[in-house]
């Protein structure tokens, strides 16, 4: 098993912090990862994209170019990931913010509208994790148990009392993963 991923949007949209997640919960569970964040030259509100790479072997190499998955949260991360995916792949966006619709007929697209559901479930905040929470019951990659103990190392220990929130949010999007593939 081997899953390369980017994950894209604007700074400020916990990028960094789901591929963080993704990489420690699959440090975790013994694989071998890498993460690699990447930042536009803006500060807050510029673009920014990480790449991890999780497989039960050695990862020799950090960099994706071709991604078996893409998360997307905004038009520019859609435009510039969206045709780069390997066929067979996984693209995944955040439908709140991205306009666009893939025309790609090789790929799986998953539609989550993560920053309305956010906000339904009262933190905006926590789009980002309502979408990985979808890419985990899709993949199976890691266990989302897994991932709520990362939120221990990626949150600040001030910051421990928004994990109940953040389980609920990765709850929230496996659950819709689980209606669609129904």
């Amino acid at each position: 098993m081997l899953e390369e991923i980017i994950i894209a949007g604007f700074g400020g949209q916990g990028v960094m912090s789901m591929g963080q997640l993704i990489a420690y919960a699959g440090m975790i569970e013994g694989k071998g990862v890498s993460w690699l964040p990447s930042y536009g030259p803006e500060q807050r509100g510029g673009t920014a994209n990480c790449a991890v790479v999780i497989s039960d072997e050695p990862v020799g190499s950090p960099l994706v170019t071709s991604p078996t998955t893409a998360i997307v949260l905004n038009n520019p991360s859609f435009d510039k990931f969206e045709p780069r995916i390997r066929p067979g792949g996984l693209l995944i966006i955040n439908s709140s913010m991205v306009v666009r619709l893939s025309e790609r007929t090789d790929i799986k697209i998953i539609e989550i509208n993560a920053t309305d559901l956010a906000n339904d479930l009262g933190n905006s905040r926590v789009a980002n994790i309502i979408l990985l929470g979808s890419f985990l019951e899709y993949t199976k990659i890691v266990s989302i148990d897994s991932i709520v103990e990362s939120l221990k190392k990626v949150l600040g220990a001030d910051k421990h009392h928004l994990i109940d929130i953040n389980k609920l949010a990765l709850e929230k999007g496996a659950s819709l993963v689980q209606f669609q593939m129904k």
